[in-house]
């Protein structure tokens, strides 16, 4: 047993860190690993209880740390993107939400035997999914546009709200059990409006500081930190339960403010709520006990989460997308995919705690509760979405995608060039005026930067799963390669050259592949593109086969990328050494000069085969 606080913390902290990188060493759930942690420390070895050990302050942590949560989640509702968005997101997030509301309080109330009060309550909380969850399902699963998009978005509008649902639940609930007045409920609904109000305020007033330069860059992310806790703390001495509700207000005036600084504050998401979400799942887990844990095998409670998964999710789905244009297979995969996570998990704790004060003695098995549909979701879904998107038909396996960092003259051609051979491609830029001959080009483009979350939430990666990293900054291009290598494998990730002079200044651990011949840096590249240099195609045949190929001029010609007969693509790298069969196409970058060449030799043979 661990009794030193200063160590308990710093182990909760560590062992946090230490989880989120093994869940991405394995590619796993990083909330399993967190868990399963927790409760190796926690009830079962018994090395410590921080609900113990911290005492009064727990409960204001998590809190806290909810609230931080919650902005998060509104943090990413930008309506402008939401707009454009088919019906089915909407009638999902709004009527299906309802509708798993009803449904899931029934199934807790009659399956886990909580009473209505509390299962009313709980079930506007389990309505939540979170991005947190999806996104990395999303990635692993390679969904098809639509499904992927409804998906995501879903997640983020309910993640916010399903909080909100449970906390008005409880306000109800309290008023018809008569522990409030009339004059009580009105009150907190009063109180929720000013505190919504509040956030909102604060939120544009933040933002139109942030946008006009009066907070300088290295106070941007303590400052919005530091906002967040201040408007949850001001709403919740207002009247106790309505600080989530501000700070989710605050959060969706920003997302929709459009501000030029939201990248600082996604940095902000990505840096303190790593490590908060982190020790925040250590300390929920560690401190459960061994009569909650064995709760979970309880048969009522099995089978609620047996019902949520395959009764609950399915039917609300399959009743709010009626005439919505989705096909079966998108439904049935819509209805099953729902993790459970942070949100659910972390307030959970927080209305168990309000409910058991208020004598509602069966919300000690809230906690208990919530745990065994996060387990089960999150290994359900995690283990099954490929397998089911695959047998549905609604996976991206019939051409790799390819994603290029760094909008120029030279990646334009290339993109039109890949397009060609019905390959997916799509150009991201943190520059708008980059992406400007892409977009003449009719080739896909996002303004953005993808080492952001904020990239990561707005922007679909799922169909490409090769990388190119082109832009003039190499170290730059170096940190795309090394984020991305876990997640598409190191052969699929390439890079441009990067200059002689600057080479040896990076290992070949942390740079993609070497593309085309070592002598060709991007801005070779474009200036030759401003040169004239055209896109060339060669097929190869039994006559001129990939040797004579190469015994032509390299100085007018470089081989860019291959596509065999089976249009597989195959990108040329520096020191490679390879054969092509029959009927492959090699892509080249080529003078005039010699495509002039080509042309004349080819209009002279036409001429003698004419004579003859």
């Amino acid at each position: 047993m661990l009794d030193n606080l200063l160590i308990q913390i710093v182990v909760i902290v560590g062992l946090g860190i230490l989880s989120q990188w093994v869940a991405w060493r394995f590619k796993l759930p990083a909330i399993v690993i967190m868990s399963l942690v927790g409760l190796l420390v926690g009830p079962i070895f018994g090395l410590f209880n921080p609900q113990e050990s911290f005492g009064e302050v727990f409960n204001p942590i998590i809190a806290l740390a909810v609230a931080v949560v919650l902005f998060e989640g509104s943090l990413g509702l930008d309506l402008r993107e939401i707009k454009g968005f088919r019906q089915s997101i909407f009638r999902i997030s709004t009527l299906g939400a309802f509708i798993a509301w009803i449904i899931g309080s029934l199934a807790a109330h009659f399956i886990a035997g909580l009473s209505i009060d509390v299962a009313f309550v709980m079930g506007g909380l389990f309505i939540v999914t979170g991005p947190t969850m999806i996104l990395p399902l999303l990635r692993q699963a390679k969904l098809k546009e639509r499904p992927a998009t409804i998906l995501k978005w879903e997640a983020i509008i309910v993640d916010p709200f399903g909080a909100l649902v449970a906390l008005f639940a409880l306000e109800a609930v309290l008023y018809l059990n008569g522990m409030i007045s009339e004059a009580s409920l009105l009150l907190f609904f009063g109180a929720s409006i000013f505190s919504a109000i509040i956030g909102a305020g604060i939120g544009f007033i933040l933002g139109r500081l942030l946008e006009h330069g009066f907070i300088p860059e290295f106070l941007k992310s303590p400052v919005v930190l530091v906002s967040v806790l201040m408007v949850f703390v001001l709403s919740e001495e207002i009247i106790h339960e309505t600080g989530i509700l501000a700070v989710t207000a605050m959060g969706i005036v920003m997302a929709n403010m459009h501000l030029t600084s939201l990248r600082e504050l996604l940095h902000f998401k990505e840096n303190v709520s790593v490590l908060l979400i982190s020790t925040l799942f250590i300390m929920l887990t560690s401190s459960l006990s061994i009569h909650t844990l064995l709760d979970i095998l309880n048969w009522r409670m099995l089978l609620f989460v047996v019902a949520m998964l395959f009764i609950v999710r399915p039917l609300s789905v399959w009743l709010s997308t009626i005439g919505v244009g989705l096909t079966k297979q998108e439904r049935l995969l819509i209805g099953w995919i729902a993790p459970r996570g942070i949100v659910a998990l972390t307030v959970s704790g927080f209305f168990a705690s309000v409910l058991t004060e208020s004598g509602f003695e069966d919300a000690d098995i809230i906690t208990a509760l919530t745990l065994a549909l996060v387990f089960a979701t999150v290994l359900a879904h995690g283990l099954s979405i490929s397998w089911l998107a695959k047998k549905l038909n609604l996976q991206c396996t019939d051409e790799m995608g390819v994603t290029i960092v760094g909008g120029s003259p030279f990646t334009a051609v290339l993109g039109e060039a890949l397009q060609s051979f019905q390959k997916p491609v799509l150009i991201i830029d943190r520059s708008w005026s980059a992406l400007s001959e892409a977009r003449q080009l009719g080739i896909k483009t996002e303004v953005g930067d993808i080492l952001s979350e904020y990239t990561e939430f707005h922007v679909d990666l799922t169909p490409y799963e090769i990388l190119v990293a082109a832009t003039e900054e190499d170290a730059y291009n170096a940190l795309i390669c090394q984020r991305f290598v876990p997640e598409l494998g190191r052969e699929h990730i390439f890079q441009t050259s990067i200059p002689t002079d600057d080479s040896s200044d990076y290992s070949e651990t942390i740079v993609g592949k070497t593309l085309f011949d070592g002598d060709y840096d991007i801005y070779t590249l474009n200036r030759l593109i401003h040169e004239g240099y055209l896109i060339r195609k060669t097929q190869i045949t039994d006559q001129y086969t990939f040797e004579r190929f190469l015994e032509g001029d390299g100085h007018k010609t470089i081989p860019l990328f291959a596509v065999d007969k089976d249009n597989h693509l195959i990108f040329f790298t520096k020191g490679m050494k390879r054969s092509f069969d029959v009927g492959t196409t090699i892509v080249s970058l080529t003078s005039p000069t010699r495509m002039m060449e080509k042309a004349m030799e080819k209009a002279s043979q036409t001429e003698i085969t004419t004579k003859d």
